[in-house]
């Protein structure tokens, strides 16, 4: 194992680019794909002049990029935080093309974020910042061209003032622009849940691949947010018992199990799970390593590193997030047997989700979300199938192979359509 500092080992470009370059060598992809691949397709730097409420004028800097556009429009979410940077951005934008490629689904992958504190910004801010973002990339998002989606810091409104933004530029409105929206304006039924769904889904598959029961099975879940608590309520009324839930500022633990509904109602009430007395209070680091049979990393990248990954005691480790577990922790699990549902298949459900969002629009038909989630568990199904039949018939562990089974998929789009010149 090489040795890399912990800063080399947390870049996000860094790990993703590990991954694939192991990925490429063990398919033998041919050397000129491998670097059409390995690079984004376009890198967009905007920077945004936004007027304050006080007056004032701040400027953002905002970032598109688009990996891979083979197998249809870019997809991929726009978040807001003072920690974006373009490595990040573009190392989620090719995720997001191994992810929609994993699930089979007609998207390339791309991603955006904003270097802005959306806490310390009033709703007007974040509008008219929005808004200008937008028109900024106006000529590089589109229905066929790329569609953004929420992620860190973003949510239903801003999708809707993109929407209309977009909109407004082609005089018409547009709702297949974006997805994630509010429901009355083209939004899709089952959306928000469709992340955690998946979640709960690839839970199932692990535990019958394992041959382990799901009756009493112990989940610990790190991060509580749109993500981590709908994989809660929906494993814990499947039979999952939830001992434990991680959060940026404190954690809960329960060895009899959490009540999610009980805690989903008290973080409504007062806006963070501290306090909650269904469970005593608990370091976030410390569940993380804590005895259980699944832990589910649903906040940001990272958070499983060469300096916790030899304590974690889980059997399963299913990435609800983004890069939960860098390249050098992925090794250590691997000596520890520890079965990994990595993160382009794991919570491939909220693109999958987005995906019938953006064929309602174009239809202009609404689904039932019965039909939404049958849709969603079927897709994810077969995919989890897909990835372990690669994994042993490869024998390479279950993220190199959903690494190469979305590479080999990509790049035979890229050899039938040819390079143009």
């Amino acid at each position: 194992m090489q040795t890399v500092s912990l800063e080399q080992e947390i870049n996000p470009w860094e790990a993703q680019a590990a991954r694939f370059d192991f990925a490429a060598q063990k398919l033998n992809l041919d050397e000129g794909i491998w670097k059409v691949l390995r690079y984004p397709s376009r890198e967009i730097i905007v920077h945004i002049p936004v007027m304050m409420d006080n007056g004032s004028i701040e400027v953002f800097t905002g970032f598109r990029v688009q990996h891979s556009i083979a197998r249809g429009p870019g997809k991929g979410g726009i978040r807001y935080s003072p920690d974006v940077t373009l490595d990040e951005v573009r190392a989620l934008a090719s995720w997001m093309t191994w992810k929609c490629a994993v699930v089979n689904i007609p998207f390339g992958g791309a991603k955006g974020g904003v270097i802005c504190d959306p806490k310390a910004m009033s709703i007007g801010e974040l509008e008219r910042m929005t808004r200008r973002y937008t028109s900024e990339l106006i000529e590089f998002i589109g229905p066929e061209k790329d569609v953004p989606a929420p992620d860190i810091n973003t949510n239903e409104q801003v999708m809707a003032w993109i929407m209309d933004t977009y909109s407004m530029h082609m005089r018409q409105t547009v709702t297949a622009v974006v997805t994630g929206k509010p429901l009355n304006i083209g939004g899709s039924r089952g959306r928000r849940e469709a992340t955690g769904r998946g979640i709960a889904v690839v839970c199932d598959e692990a535990l019958r691949y394992l041959n382990m029961q799901r009756e009493g099975c112990r989940v610990i879940i790190q991060g509580f947010g749109n993500v981590g608590s709908n994989a809660a309520k929906l494993m814990m009324e499947k039979g999952y018992k939830i001992l434990g839930v991680a959060e940026y500022d404190g954690g809960l633990y329960n060895s009899n199990g959490i009540d999610i509904h009980l805690l989903l109602e008290y973080r409504q009430r007062n806006g963070t799970v501290l306090g909650f007395k269904g469970a005593e209070a608990a370091n976030s680091s410390d569940l993380l390593v804590a005895d259980c049979d699944i832990l589910i990393p649903a906040a940001t990248e990272n958070v499983i590193t060469s300096r916790n990954a030899d304590r974690i005691k889980a059997r399963i480790v299913c990435e609800g997030a983004n890069g939960p577990t860098t390249a050098v922790a992925d090794e250590i699990l691997g000596d520890k047997k520890v079965f990994i549902i990595p993160d382009i298949l794991a919570n491939a459900g909220g693109v999958t989700a987005s995906y019938f969002e953006w064929v309602q629009d174009r239809q202009g038909y609404f689904w039932k979300e019965a039909v939404v989630n049958e849709q969603l568990e079927s897709i994810l199904t077969e995919s989890f199938g897909d990835v372990v039949r690669y994994a042993e018939a490869h024998a390479v562990n279950n993220r190199i192979a959903a690494y190469m089974l979305a590479i080999d998929r990509v790049a035979f789009t890229i050899k039938q359509r040819g390079i143009y010149a």
